[in-house]
């Protein structure tokens, strides 16, 4: 079954003409937080990070805000069809309120975009951010694995790929933590290339050649998993791309299915994923590996396979 997820941006408004004359709704400026740049707001302190290119919204206002907010998803996203939710940007508003909307909204799915900054030398940190945004919502959202992506970026552009191995043997990102409640990805609009390779925002992107690296790592493992649409339709990976997600399903992999990691060195990573009917075997990276006697090879490219038993 499809099921249609909505991308809503709910952290900030831009006015109609000007920097706080908001129209459908017609929103007062005690909606917006009273530290904006703007110096318009007449609400209280932001609840989360200012994003400087509008007007930080002001989530504790009931009366406009989160009535406001929750009457449009339920008066205007639903009867169109939509059932999940993708709340942008959401640093910028507490977690809380993330958790709010969308148990008001009756979600089927809901994740948020936490992107901050990664340093390699605090991977903890970070995924331990992502938790705490999750635990924030009440637990009524995932996350995007945003460690998962930064660690993949420097495997598939530096060969390290024994990042992706934690100190206890488990995937490094948030998906070692709590997989069902990690969204794993390879790019999507803000991070990597859009119709080619080097197009649009391309603000933190999987080298263009390893695309497919990525994706085997995030189809076979657990986790909720997502394809970039361009990666599809614009740069023709529609049947290699299928064939790792066939794959996923003949094994019945899940967003919880255990992973034995059986190497994570410079140039390799190999893994055994066990799904509820069988097993998959990968290897990413340039070094080879192979999961012995008793497997199918399934799909494989450069510097990816994956097997079957």
């Amino acid at each position: 079954m499809i099921h249609a997820i909505a991308d809503i941006v709910v952290n900030h408004r831009v006015g109609s003409t000007g920097w706080s004359d908001f129209t459908n709704p017609n929103w007062t400026r005690y909606t917006i937080a009273n530290n904006d740049e703007c110096n318009c707001g007449l609400g209280n302190a932001d609840t989360g990070s200012a994003f400087n290119a509008g007007r930080d919204i002001d989530h504790t206002n009931v009366g406009e805000t989160q009535n406001g907010i929750i009457n449009w998803l339920n008066y205007t996203l639903k009867p169109v069809g939509f059932s999940g939710l993708r709340s942008d940007y959401v640093k910028g508003f507490g977690a809380q309120y993330a958790g709010q909307y969308a148990n008001a909204f009756g979600a089927q799915f809901c994740v948020g975009e936490l992107w901050t900054d990664l340093d390699l030398n605090n991977i903890d940190g970070h995924r331990q951010q992502i938790m705490n945004w999750i635990n924030g919502t009440g637990n009524s959202c995932g996350a995007f694995d945003f460690t998962t992506k930064g660690l993949l970026n420097d495997a598939l552009a530096n060969g390290n790929y024994w990042r992706l191995r934690d100190s206890s043997g488990k995937p490094q990102g948030a998906v070692g933590w709590w997989p069902a409640m990690a969204v794993t990805f390879v790019d999507n609009h803000d991070t990597g290339p859009s119709e080619s390779c080097g197009s649009g925002q391309n603000h933190w992107p999987v080298p263009c050649g390893a695309v497919m690296q990525g994706y085997a790592y995030v189809l076979s493992h657990p986790g909720i998993p997502t394809v970039y649409y361009p990666h599809i339709y614009n740069w023709n990976l529609k049947t290699p791309i299928s064939a790792l997600m066939a794959a996923r399903r003949t094994a019945g992999v899940h967003s919880t299915s255990p992973v034995a990691i059986q190497a994570a060195t410079q140039g390799l990573y190999a893994a055994i994923v066990t799904g509820s009917t069988r097993q998959l075997a990968m290897k990413i990276g340039p070094n080879s590996w192979s999961p012995g006697a008793g497997w199918t090879l399934q799909t494989s490219g450069n510097n990816y396979a994956v097997w079957m038993k």
